[in-house]
């Protein structure tokens, strides 16, 4: 399937996309619906499950094709992926894993989704200096704003691959490879942009993102990018039967990790949603990234000046390409956006609704390229 056959045949659209059939669902920046092909899968895998062991239907072949999945998408190696479940789990295991001394400082954004902030608040105790990056605007983080916060003793910097409000696209690249140059560790949350735009790792040492957003996978299934350079430096702060050697199940006098990123899955894998992960990354390899972005961009391209014709404030409108995510945030002067986002939700509109530190409400639009001009006039009508 192509995205322009997807797009020019409105039967496969809302076979595929089964959302389609009843709603405009503009919201995969929370949490997506699940396209046919993925919700098969899960079913598929849970009904195996009902006429044998569980893991004989997955393990070992299905898991290592998820993880060359996993790297193609990434542009890494295999061995550098772990499922270990959501972001903010594996975002944890990073923050804890690592080895701080008292007197080392992060660099971290405190607006940021609070997944990405707490793992790394919580170091304090460690007596490890929290810095919170200052930025001229809501995510607005610009590659000097980073490289002019850190410091010799700053171990790992921590971000965000695009703000979940703002919708503003960090320079990950960019700012990867100077942080590396500086030999500063670097730690990304790609939620909000694995599946939609390229999100590779050349310069990310760390890298965490969930499938139920722009993936259009289940919750609590995701990846975690390792490096296979540094980890020796990451040690798992969990352990199980999974990740610690143990032949024939007997539990040995030392602890000794399995190599690779499997020393990160301390026991047994959710199959279930793993099933659904592996497929949404498929789909998403089908369809292509790069065809997916361009396709975001142009969706953007014409809601933002559409809102504004509105009455709208838009977050980031005069983004540079780099910088334009799939998030379009606004709000119009003088209006109820409560009631305004009841009014989207009565009407089959589905979008949503997020705040910011100082109390102000914006209404968010994550279309996904299945979302067809058509549904976004609809949406501007509303409007």
């Amino acid at each position: 399937m192509t995205l322009t056959e997807l797009l020019a045949n409105e039967e496969l659209r809302r076979r595929e996309f089964p959302v389609a059939q009843n709603k405009v669902f503009l919201a995969h920046a929370g949490v997506c619906p699940l396209p046919r092909r993925v919700a098969q899968a899960i079913s598929d895998c849970a009904r195996h499950g009902t006429t044998d062991d569980q893991e004989t239907q997955t393990i070992p072949r299905r898991l290592d094709d998820g993880r060359k999945l996993a790297a193609q998408l990434l542009n890494c190696r295999p061995e550098e992926i772990a499922f270990v479940g959501p972001t903010s789990l594996a975002l944890s295991f990073v923050a804890a894993g690592l080895n701080f001394r008292r007197g080392d400082n992060v660099l971290v954004y405190h607006d940021d989704y609070p997944s990405n902030v707490y793992p790394w608040m919580a170091l304090a105790e460690r007596g490890v200096e929290v810095r919170l990056l200052n930025t001229r605007g809501l995510g607005a983080i610009r590659p000097m704003d980073v490289l002019g916060q850190v410091d010799e003793n700053t171990r790992l910097v921590a971000l965000a691959s695009c703000h979940f409000i703002s919708g503003h696209r960090l320079e990950h690249a960019r700012i990867g490879k100077s942080l590396r140059e500086r030999g500063i560790l670097f730690c990304l949350d790609a939620i909000q942009t694995l599946g939609a735009f390229s999100t590779t790792v050349e310069f990310v040492d760390f890298l965490a993102a969930d499938a139920h957003k722009w993936l259009l996978g289940p919750c609590g299934a995701g990846v975690l990018y390792v490096r296979r350079e540094v980890q020796d430096r990451l040690t798992p702060p969990i352990y199980g039967w999974h990740n610690v050697q143990n032949p024939n199940f007997v539990a040995q006098e030392k602890i000794v990790f399995r190599g690779g990123a499997l020393k990160y899955e301390a026991g047994t894998h959710n199959l279930v949603g793993l099933a659904g992960l592996m497929a949404a990354m498929e789909l998403a390899l089908e369809i292509g990234v790069e065809n997916i972005a361009a396709e975001l961009q142009r969706k953007r391209a014409w809601l933002v000046p559409a809102l504004q014709a509105k009455g709208f404030t838009v977050l980031n409108a005069n983004a540079k390409p780099e910088n334009a995510g799939g998030i379009v945030s606004g709000y119009p002067a003088g209006s109820d956006l409560t009631a305004l986002h009841k009014k989207l939700t009565d009407a089959g509109v589905v979008t949503s609704l997020r705040m910011d530190r100082a109390g102000k409400n914006y209404l968010r639009l994550s279309p996904h390229y299945y979302n067809t001009d058509t549904e976004l006039r609809r949406v501007l009508e509303l409007l």
